[in-house]
């Protein structure tokens, strides 16, 4: 008996036609399945950073508003449909740093329930990140934010230069700690014209590493100040030392434990020579600038003739612009993860080094599933 041919099935509404308004629904959906770029930011001079990443991209801020009410509450509104897209937040870090963690917790929390795809926040400066370790009856803040963040519905988080790279472990979502070094090596190699009469100095053991990371790939020497006058965050009581102990405290008659001694900090010394060179001093914060001014004395105590300082985030806070004017210092170099013009016009020794180039890199590579190992080529653990 012969076998019946199985013919394509039919269906019966094969005939049938989509409305054109319906093709229009259909396309217009289609291209909203791509990415969105938003800014947090409440205030004109923090989304500066989020226009060029936008510019690079070829793509247009998401349609959004930040505003503070008058009872200072942070309130978010999204004026455009994001459903099924991949979302950036980009957030950069104000001196107002409260308000700006509240304005990105929010917006995450309305992409959220707007149905957003994947929230992906650019951090570029992640705040808190120095309250990493357990201080004496303190909190880990930053562990804190991590879970705050993953609430509010991020998915993923690009920053830069995290200051302790632990901090990665807090989080129970992908993060992509990008490194500024390569623009900061970039500038030295372009803007500085006798670098090779230079030498890279660490102003405490604890940036030791960073900067021999320098050194090595400038083919220059390397100098460690040793004994700064205040202490530095390795010399920090943390949490196994609470409570202290006290002079009248009951103790088990059979337990004798031995004493710790005491830390007594040397004479400040300068390991390395520094005669006759340009010192460039490396970190990855400069905050509060009285280290460094006190190590840019040193330094020209030293012999050095010219002094430069290094950093991937310049917070700059309080009186630090007029400090650094005042100061041996002759160069200030930072990229812009934080807003500092206002630093800029107060003190012009004060440089910026744009790093939006990488993070539009990193944006585009996410969006597209492609591997983020171009972005971390020749970086090593202690990078």
């Amino acid at each position: 008996m012969p076998r019946k041919l199985l013919l394509p099935y039919k269906s019966a509404f094969s005939h049938f036609r989509a409305p054109r308004g319906l093709h229009d629904s259909l396309a217009m959906n289609a291209a909203r399945s791509g990415y969105r770029v938003f800014s947090a930011n409440s205030t004109a001079a923090s989304t500066e950073l989020a226009k060029k990443i936008t510019e690079r991209l070829g793509a247009e801020l998401g349609k959004s508003v930040v505003y503070q009410e008058t009872n200072g509450e942070t309130r978010v509104e999204i004026k455009e449909s994001v459903r099924g897209q991949d979302i950036f937040i980009i957030q950069t870090i104000p001196r107002d740093v409260n308000t700006a963690v509240m304005e990105l917790l929010i917006m995450a929390y309305a992409l959220k329930t707007s149905c957003a795809r994947n929230i992906i926040g650019v951090i570029p400066y992640f705040p808190y990140s120095k309250q990493s370790k357990m201080r004496k009856r303190g909190s880990i803040v930053c562990k804190l934010l991590a879970s705050m963040l993953a609430k509010a519905g991020l998915t993923h988080i690009i920053t830069m230069d995290l200051h302790q790279k632990e901090i990665q472990g807090f989080f129970s979502f992908p993060v992509d700690n990008l490194r500024a070094s390569p623009f900061l090596l970039q500038y030295i190699q372009e803007e500085i014209p006798d670098y090779r009469n230079a030498v890279i100095v660490a102003k405490s053991p604890g940036a030791a590493k960073r900067a021999q990371s320098y050194a090595e790939r400038l083919r220059l020497g390397l100098a460690v100040i040793h004994g700064e006058a205040q202490c530095t965050e390795q010399d920090m009581d943390d949490g196994r030392h609470s409570p202290p102990m006290l002079k009248n405290a009951t103790v088990h008659p059979g337990l004798e434990l031995p004493l710790m001694m005491a830390k007594e900090k040397p004479p400040i010394t300068v390991v390395g020579d520094v005669g006759g060179r340009i010192a460039i001093i490396v970190d990855d914060i400069i905050d509060d600038v009285e280290s460094f001014v006190a190590a840019a004395e040193i330094l020209k105590e030293r012999g050095a003739y010219k002094i430069f300082v290094m950093a991937t985030h310049g917070l700059l806070s309080a009186d630090a612009p007029r400090l650094i004017e005042e100061s041996s210092i002759d160069e200030v170099v930072v990229t812009n993860t934080v807003p500092h013009e206002v630093q800029k016009l107060q003190c012009p020794k004060i440089k910026t080094v744009d790093i939006s180039l990488i993070l539009s890199e990193a944006i585009r590579r996410i969006h597209n599933g492609e591997s983020m190992a171009y972005l971390f080529r020749n970086i090593t653990v202690d990078d």
